[in-house]
């Protein structure tokens, strides 16, 4: 049924095209939710969002960045088997399309309003940088460990950080410093340069982190003025019409079951991503940002088992030491009022 331009008003969000927030709550009154509650499967999904709605907020918080790890590490280990078949621009390119699919209902919600922008071309440029850093990313886990790509992807923030010195002439102090230079020293830790040959998987790695690093500055240019969801809806149809091209230059056919691994990977890469964003939004980032952690552990579990890829003590030790100074770095930006996203790795 379709709904007057007055019903649509009142079941929009109440923030609208508010900066730098992701609204979920609708303006009708709880009660008239109630009142669509059925028996069987449906009574058990109310009762089920009762329950969740009756936590709180910071046990919430937990709880999606935790599932936001397994469906981010999942996704990782599903790229890296599919990678046999398709070459990784494709892979990249059905992740952007399949994805699109968890937006739909934001569609039948919000309608056309979230694509309302003055701001086109910046938004052009972020999606041409995240391009390039997921097809970094993507080829990287087709050649190199999973555990070591996922730990080496905590840089991010810390390539942020120093381009914000850079380009946005943005003051930091001593302990910032000090996390910055944490990090670079858990990299190395990874890397172990002069103890091994530094592989080209973890060198595009780190190309990808430096690529996000300068999105992350784009995206806090966007912030000013564009909603966070107009700012993801965009993204999502850009990366998936700049993936296209370059896809058909490796094109292959993919099987029917290959075919449903790919759905999988583009649904539950942007599960994980509205799972962080939904998360940060509950707690502070240094509360939920150390559990980012656990996709360093799924991701070594999926590695030995499924591809029997050795578990490594310095890719651990480095990774550990790379978060923590990535989760410093994104507390502090949190209580500067700076939103962090998801990475290029979902």
């Amino acid at each position: 049924m379709k709904l007057s331009s007055s019903a649509l008003d009142a079941r929009t969000l109440q923030c609208r095209i508010s900066p730098g927030r992701l609204c979920w709550q609708r303006t009708e009154e709880p009660s008239s939710l109630a009142s669509t509650s059925h028996t069987g499967a449906s009574g058990t999904v109310t009762a089920l969002t009762s329950f969740w709605r009756t936590l709180p907020p910071v046990t919430r918080a937990v709880a999606l960045m935790a599932v936001s790890t397994i469906f981010i590490a999942g996704m990782h280990a599903i790229i890296r088997y599919v990678s046999t078949d398709l070459h990784p621009i494709q892979i990249a390119f059905f992740r952007n399309l399949f994805g699109l699919l968890v937006f739909i209902p934001w569609f039948f919600r919000y309608g056309i309003e979230p694509l309302r922008t003055k701001r086109l071309p910046l938004h052009a440029l972020r999606a041409g940088l995240n391009i390039l850093a997921m097809f970094s990313f993507f080829y990287a886990l087709s050649i190199a460990p999973i555990a070591e790509v996922t730990a080496l992807g905590f840089t991010a923030p810390i390539f942020a950080t120093l381009l914000s010195i850079l380009l946005l002439r943005e003051k930091i102090r001593f302990r910032r410093w000090a996390a910055i230079a944490a990090g670079f020293i858990g990299t190395l830790v990874i890397l172990r340069p002069g103890a091994q040959a530094i592989d080209p998987g973890a060198l595009l790695v780190l190309g990808s982190a430096l690529l996000w690093g300068t999105t992350l500055i784009v995206i806090k240019y966007l912030g000013r003025t564009e909603s966070s969801i107009t700012i993801t809806l965009y993204m999502s149809l850009l990366l998936a019409l700049l993936s296209f091209i370059p896809a058909l230059f490796v094109w292959k056919t993919p099987s029917l079951e290959v075919f449903g691994w790919l759905a999988v990977i583009g649904i539950s890469g942007n599960i994980g991503q509205i799972a962080i964003a939904q998360s940060l939004k509950m707690a502070d980032a240094g509360v939920v940002m150390p559990l980012d952690f656990l996709k360093l552990v799924w991701a070594s579990l999926f590695g030995y088992f499924l591809f029997g890829e050795g578990l490594d003590a310095f890719v651990w030790l480095g990774g550990l030491i790379v978060l923590a100074s990535s989760s410093y770095i994104a507390y502090r930006e949190s209580r500067r009022g700076n939103t962090l996203v998801a990475p290029p790795s979902a």
